[in-house]
C-alpha cells in the first residue's frame, strides 16, 4: 500500500472534517459546511499546541484518505507509567480494505514504543463490528467496558 502517514497540517482540517461528516455511524454531528470550519481549526490549534497530543493523516496519491489522533497519558497507576490512546481513527469510506487503517494503527503503535508507553488503548463504537474484528486481528483485546456521559 502506497500510503504516507504524516502529522496533520492546518490546511488538512477541511478534508478531515469532511471524512468525519461522511460517517453515518459515528453520530458526532460533524459537518463539511465551510461555516463550521472555524470550530475544527480551533480544535486543530489546541491539539497542535499540546505536547501530548498529535493528529495524523494518511495520504495516498496526494489525497487525505485517513486520520487518527494519539494522546500520551501518564498516570500514577502502573508505577507512573505512560499509555498511548488512539482516538478518532477514520479511513475514508471508499478507501477501506486497502491497508490504510493497518498502516495508521502500526504508526501509532510505533509511536507508543518510541515514547516508552506501557500500553496502547483505544475505544470503538459498540456498533462497529467490523472495526472490532480489525482491532482484534491487530492484537488488541477487549479488556474494559467504556462509559460516556454527554454534556452537550
Amino acid at each position: 500500500m502506497d500510503v504516507e502517514i504524516r502529522p496533520a497540517r492546518r490546511e488538512d482540517v477541511a478534508a478531515i472534517a469532511a471524512m468525519f461528516a461522511g460517517d453515518e455511524l459515528g453520530g458526532h454531528g460533524d459537518s463539511a459546511d465551510p461555516a463550521d470550519l472555524p470550530a475544527y481549526t480551533s480544535a486543530f490549534d489546541a491539539i497542535d499546541g499540546s505536547p501530548n497530543d498529535q493528529l495524523f493523516v494518511a495520504v495516498r496519491g496526494g489525497e487525505i484518505v485517513g486520520t487518527f489522533q494519539t494522546t500520551l497519558i501518564t498516570s500514577l497507576t502502573g508505577k507512573g507509567s505512560t499509555n498511548l490512546t488512539i482516538e478518532a481513527v477514520h479511513t475514508r469510506s471508499d478507501m477501506r480494505g486497502h491497508g490504510i487503517g493497518e498502516a495508521m494503527i502500526s504508526h501509532a503503535i510505533e509511536q507508543a514504543r518510541t515514547s516508552g508507553a506501557r500500553l496502547v488503548q483505544l475505544m470503538s463504537n459498540a456498533n462497529r463490528a467490523g472495526a472490532h474484528r480489525f482491532y482484534s486481528r491487530l492484537g488488541f483485546s477487549q479488556s474494559h467496558l467504556g462509559f460516556k456521559m454527554k454534556l452537550r
